[in-house]
């Protein structure tokens, strides 16, 4: 016995009842005495036996109690990016009335990324910005399991929780020309795939031109058109990723310019901040030398120096809703996604009026 595997099947021999009985010891134990249900317990522990497994269980009632969460860049930047903390903190709790945790998977390029998602134990995917033609978007379609969307992809019949990223960078935008800046440079996460950071032509198109950061990008350089902004005067630099190490190096590319922005707009609150780094580190005074606008309006940006002028979002209510979502999709209810969420502009301390005005 101790060379053998305890099963339930091999503890149930040894009790001398039934696997049905074991089994009912720990999943329903108001169907046994209590003498006999301590003694199956007694043995158990003897044996070294955990009891049922929990995953063999949950499949064989339609249910294994996790939802997944498909994330565009690596796991440790669910746990880092402010943005993605609050979205994930809204979800989890929202899912948690209904016994529900989170398995979090990378939409990564390595090979064999979209089988691990195929083959993936949950009972659902949320995901969260994740470019359209990810083979792992994909994987996660073909496992036939509900699916809810957090900003992209734009997927037929699945239901999205978006908020107004044109209208959210078109206020921007306003903002800084009403400042009386004329030259303002843009920083934006990925666009393409596997392009290397660096200054970005404004009228090519995007990998995914239906993406986030696509659409920010374009209500942005089409608001300066519209205000007479010549093209050399709103410089882009595409950054390697929605990080503060990323926004730092991309400013130094908007900076390097012969044409230097007196303003930067960049399209997160953590590209800000790493401009904010960068206009620290070289004792560029903000809002003086240089104006700084984010887009989000995390909790960083409300305590840096000076304070963040930003676009609001509500963050964490957008991970509740993809959660009720969810829950309604695995309750077999008709689901109604919410109309996109509206955007504001909050004024702090990061912008002013160009010196030479």
């Amino acid at each position: 016995m101790a060379a053998e595997r305890v099963t339930l099947k091999v503890l149930a021999e040894d009790l001398g009842v039934s696997p049905a009985t074991v089994s009912n010891a720990y999943n329903r134990p108001d169907q046994l005495s209590e003498a006999l249900r301590m003694r199956i317990l007694a043995r158990a522990a003897e044996l070294g036996f955990a009891g049922p497994d929990p995953v063999a269980r949950g499949l064989r009632r339609g249910r294994v109690g996790a939802v997944g969460v498909l994330v565009d860049q690596s796991i440790s930047y669910a746990f880092s990016d402010p943005v993605a903390v609050l979205v994930l903190d809204g979800l989890a709790e929202e899912l948690q009335d209904d016994g529900f945790g989170l398995l979090l998977h990378a939409a990564s390029a390595q090979a064999g990324a979209e089988q691990l998602v195929r083959a993936a134990a949950v009972d659902g995917w949320v995901m969260m910005t994740v470019p359209a033609r990810h083979p792992t978007v994909a994987a996660a379609r073909a496992a036939g399991r509900p699916l809810v969307v957090l900003d992209e992809p734009t997927l037929p019949g699945v239901p999205a929780v978006t908020i107004d990223d044109a209208g959210g960078a078109r206020a921007a935008a306003e903002h800084l020309l009403s400042l009386g800046h004329r030259s303002i440079g843009v920083l934006t996460s990925p666009l393409h795939a596997d392009a290397p950071p660096g200054r970005l032509d404004p009228h090519a198109p995007a990998d995914a031109p239906d993406s986030v950061m696509a659409t920010r990008l374009a209500a942005v350089t089409a608001t300066l058109r519209a205000a007479g902004v010549q093209e050399q005067a709103m410089p882009v630099v595409e950054c390697s990723a929605s990080a503060q190490a990323a926004g730092r190096e991309g400013t130094a590319l908007l900076l390097e310019g012969p044409l230097r922005p007196t303003a930067v707009l960049a399209l997160s609150d953590q590209l800000a901040l790493g401009a904010l780094e960068y206009a620290r580190e070289h004792r560029l005074s903000v809002p003086g030398a240089l104006s700084l606008m984010g887009f989000d309006d995390a909790p960083p940006g409300r305590t840096s120096h000076p304070p963040l002028t930003t676009v609001a979002q509500p963050i964490r209510e957008r991970g509740t809703a993809a959660g009720s979502l969810m829950r309604a999709l695995l309750r077999g209810d008709p689901v109604t996604p919410p109309p996109p969420y509206a955007t504001h502009l909050v004024i702090r301390g990061s912008t002013a009026p160009p010196r030479q005005h």
